[in-house]
């Protein structure tokens, strides 16, 4: 909720109350910024429902490929069933070949019994222990007949069982089979519903984008009457490097430039000397001098860029994106320099503003989070000294912590 405050607020507050505009302007920004607003509640809108139907696409894809695994696992379990299913017709098929050469052999062998038991009956009378010799035989005989008779009745029992079991296999197969169907009819229902939620999510990303054309135009239409044509982004990335370069925190330092120059959209609304109320009126002599040297080393003219209004106490004429006074701009013009590798810096550039911002914050005690406070009240009242060190000094360095908490989650 601070994150939204902060850029929808914060990101516009402070232009109305430091610039010099006419009415119909005045009019035309606050309309604009109007409508900037209500585009970015309904981006934010979007935004949250394409990610509730990206999480929803996520879920199915993850449903999918968990309904896929188990489809590979049923159409194992069928290939193995068939397998199984195949060797156990190949057994029976195995078994009644054999009971059908037992039959065979059982069929021989009674038949050899029988005419041996009519020629040994015959000749029994003609031959001495004839009855013995032939008993014996016929018993042999008899014995070799009840083995095969046991082997057979074996083999068909063992055919019985087999086709008890291929049975079963059978009937596995076909439970299956039609699970498998179902996996099937489940993972192209999944297919359908992630097809449609991906064009949802696709039309919520075309309106998004239509949504923050349309955004950037009316930016775009508010920076030229403010004077500024920095986005975002070009602004998040100075910080970045300004924290990585200084050691002071990003969103620390955001909060600041927020606070100071409506996140480098407002450099100021009054000119050096020309218009109503000249800055030049209000600036000390020693920063009159250095400002106009630095603009002739800039290659500007005196009243090529805005400057500070007098706020009705203090002075007026701070320079740029970090509302450096002339003469503190000048103590760290090297520093700034040194670190950007802009010869000579600028202070209407925004890498050279926020890092100079930055140095300053950093000499104030910046680096660690508890002399934030401290250090936020430096920069805007110079110190202690300051009269209005308990007042004004204490607000703007309790907004600026305030606003920082909210670009904690920001970034």
């Amino acid at each position: 909720m601070l994150v939204a405050l902060v850029l929808v607020f914060a990101f516009w507050g402070f232009v109305s109350t430091r610039a010099e505009y006419s009415e119909k302007d005045k009019e035309k920004i606050e309309d604009t910024k109007d409508e900037i607003k209500e585009l970015e509640k309904k981006i934010q809108k979007e935004t949250y429902q394409k990610e509730i139907l990206q999480k929803n696409a996520n879920q199915i894809q993850d449903r999918i490929y968990s309904v896929q695994k188990q489809i590979n696992l049923t159409q194992e379990d069928i290939q193995e069933a068939e397998e199984i299913i195949d060797r156990k017709e190949k057994e029976i098929s195995d078994r009644e070949e054999k009971i059908k050469k037992q039959k065979e052999i059982l069929k021989a062998l009674l038949q050899n019994i029988y005419q041996k038991k009519r020629d040994s009956i015959a000749l029994m009378v003609f031959q001495k222990n004839g009855f013995s010799q032939i008993s014996e035989k016929f018993d042999r005989l008899l014995d070799i007949k009840e083995k095969i008779l046991n082997l057979t009745q074996n083999i068909k029992e063992e055919q019985k069982k087999l086709a008890e079991e291929k049975k079963d296999y059978d009937q596995i197969k076909a439970i299956k089979k039609d699970l498998l169907e179902d996996k099937k009819d489940e993972k192209t229902e999944l297919i359908i519903d992630k097809v449609e939620t991906q064009s949802q999510i696709n039309e919520k990303q075309a309106k998004i984008g239509n949504l923050q054309a349309r955004l950037n135009r009316l930016r775009s239409i508010l920076s030229r009457f403010l004077d500024s044509s920095y986005s975002l982004d070009d602004v998040v990335n100075a910080v970045k490097l300004a924290e990585k370069k200084t050691g002071v925190r990003k969103e620390f330092l955001f909060a600041v430039l927020d606070k100071e120059t409506d996140l480098g959209r407002f450099t100021g609304g009054c000119y050096y000397d020309k218009g109503s109320n000249p800055v030049k009126k209000h600036m000390k002599d020693i920063d009159k001098d250095v400002f106009l040297d630095l603009m002739n080393e800039l290659g500007y003219k005196k009243n090529d860029k805005k400057l500070s209004c007098w706020p009705g106490f203090g002075y007026g004429g701070a320079m740029g994106i970090a509302q450096f006074m002339p003469s503190t701009w000048v103590g760290y013009k090297e520093k700034i320099a040194s670190l950007t590798g802009n010869y000579p810096p600028n202070p209407w550039r925004l890498e050279d503003g926020v890092i100079g911002m930055a140095l300053k914050l950093r000499n104030a005690g910046a680096t660690s989070k508890s002399k934030e406070h401290y250090a936020a009240k430096v920069y805007y009242c110079g110190g202690p000294t300051s009269r209005y060190w308990r007042d004004k000094c204490e607000a703007y360095a309790d907004t600026v912590i305030e606003w920082s908490k909210g670009y904690d989650d920001y970034f």
